[in-house]
């Protein structure tokens, strides 16, 4: 079974049986869900956009012919990326959009992940609602001569770029002077439409480009780690670049390559960008309970406060409004900045860490060594029917009660004097439990790690 139901939407493999993949029949049943709470909060039209993955278009093809049988005014903005759709929703006044990628998921996936009107992605409350929309199958479509229309729109990749170059943030004149070498590994998805045009934009001196047809065949795993991004380094050393840039399918992600073809570390992309925007204006910044603590040390460094959120995009814009963060965002280098808007957007992480690279005038290398060393292990165990995984929390929560403890989400457990910390979490799509510990080296991280592993089968008795 390959069919998940979350309040941020629904995603799941292609074929099958209905109720269990991601057939036409459950893309039509939860777009139609999704169109019925646009209009009952008064929505008009809907914005669509698709990375480039084969059943994208497809999927496209039922979710908006089921909104227009809705009554809904459909815009499609065909192949686009998520910040682009959610920059779009409030550009046309639209009551929502939806997106259609499985994000990092291989090839035989596909998602509708759902926006409400300001482009940001709906609320738990919202998200239970749809659900509940499509359990009871509580929509009635709309007679013939009230239809929604169907409106193609393929300004907005150009309309993102414009938005991005006008930004006080980004200086072209220095990216240009800087004369970089740049590659880029867009997995044939819309990175492929995106990132290269807005490089030359930028004033970049040569675009090396891996990957850039958006074909949907992705080459590789598309999430983008280093043991699934090993090809783009071989380019970087190759082609003597300054600097390797992937993105992941809905170009939401952006990691980073050193000129000496190593990865500069998908944790430090936020990192290094919120240093360069906190060189210049002090304030506050949010990221997940699971990312990098270099983060809180470079926000404290200038002067402002770092905040922890629970795991997931949402949760994070939510913190961010209520602290308000100048920057933020998630250690799966998922930059968030709000002067553009609440969503994370590689191709604006993008401008921000070139500016930042350009001024500073090192090698990416040497840019990396600025920041607190740190190294995250990320392990997980699988769990039973008959693991009560509340009980088990509450048992490592008591164990050291002592140290600074985050029941936000799971429990992360701060471990001040070694600078250190480890979060437990529950996973929301799969059953197990995540256990990411954070360490000074890889060394004490998967030591850290293992001894609360070892705390949790104490207590599971395995």
């Amino acid at each position: 079974m390959s069919l998940i139901k979350s309040i941020s939407g629904i995603r799941g493999t292609i074929g099958g049986k209905p109720g269990d993949n991601l057939t036409p029949v459950d893309v039509v049943k939860f777009a139609a869900a999704y169109g019925t709470w646009i209009l009952a909060r008064r929505g008009k039209k809907v914005v669509i956009g698709r990375d480039a993955r084969i059943s994208g278009e497809m999927v496209s093809t039922l979710v908006c012919s089921t909104l227009q049988g809705l009554g809904l005014d459909v815009i499609d903005l065909g192949l686009s990326t998520t910040p682009t759709v959610e920059i779009a929703v409030p550009l046309e006044r639209a009551g929502g959009g939806i997106i259609l990628t499985a994000s990092h998921n291989p090839i035989q996936w596909n998602a509708l992940k759902l926006l409400n009107e300001k482009g940001e992605f709906i609320s738990a409350a919202d998200g239970a609602e749809v659900l509940r929309i499509a359990e009871a199958e509580a929509f009635t479509f709309a007679e013939v001569n009230k239809l929604g229309k169907y409106i193609r729109n393929d300004s907005y990749i150009k309309k993102h770029i414009d938005l991005i170059l006008k930004s006080k943030w980004v200086d072209i004149k220095a990216i240009k002077k800087a004369k970089l070498t740049v590659a880029v590994d867009a997995v044939n998805s819309t990175g492929g439409l995106t990132v290269p045009p807005l490089l030359k934009k930028l004033g970049v001196k040569k675009v090396v480009e891996l990957y850039c047809e958006p074909t949907g065949k992705f080459p590789h795993n598309p999430e983008p780690l280093p043991e699934n991004i090993k090809a783009i380094g071989a380019a970087v050393r190759k082609y003597k670049c300054d600097l390797g840039i992937v993105v992941d399918p809905d170009v939401d992600r952006l990691a980073l390559i050193q000129e000496d073809g190593k990865p500069f570390g998908e944790e430090y992309t936020l990192v290094a960008v919120a240093d360069y925007i906190l060189k210049s204006k002090k304030g506050n910044t949010v990221s997940n309970l699971s990312s990098t603590r270099a983060l809180r040390d470079v926000t404290e460094q200038a002067g402002g406060t770092y905040t922890a959120a629970s795991v997931g995009e949402v949760n994070v814009v939510n913190v961010m409004k209520e602290t308000k963060a100048i920057i933020g965002g998630e250690g799966n280098g998922g930059v968030i900045f709000p002067e553009l808007h609440y969503g994370r957007d590689a191709l604006m992480g993008i401008a921000l860490f070139l500016t930042h690279l350009a001024k500073s005038g090192m090698k990416v290398s040497a840019l990396r060594k600025t920041y607190p060393e740190y190294h995250i292990s990320k392990n997980k165990i699988e769990l039973t029917p008959d693991i009560d995984v509340d009980a088990v929390l509450e048992t490592i929560k008591q164990k050291y009660a002592h140290e600074k403890i985050n029941t936000a989400d799971g429990a992360k457990i701060d471990f001040e004097a070694s600078k250190e910390w480890v979060h437990l979490r529950k996973s929301n799509t799969e059953p197990i439990i995540r256990i990411y510990a954070e360490s000074q080296n890889a060394k004490k991280a998967d030591a850290l790690a293992k001894r609360i592993i070892e705390d949790i089968q104490s207590v599971i008795g395995h």
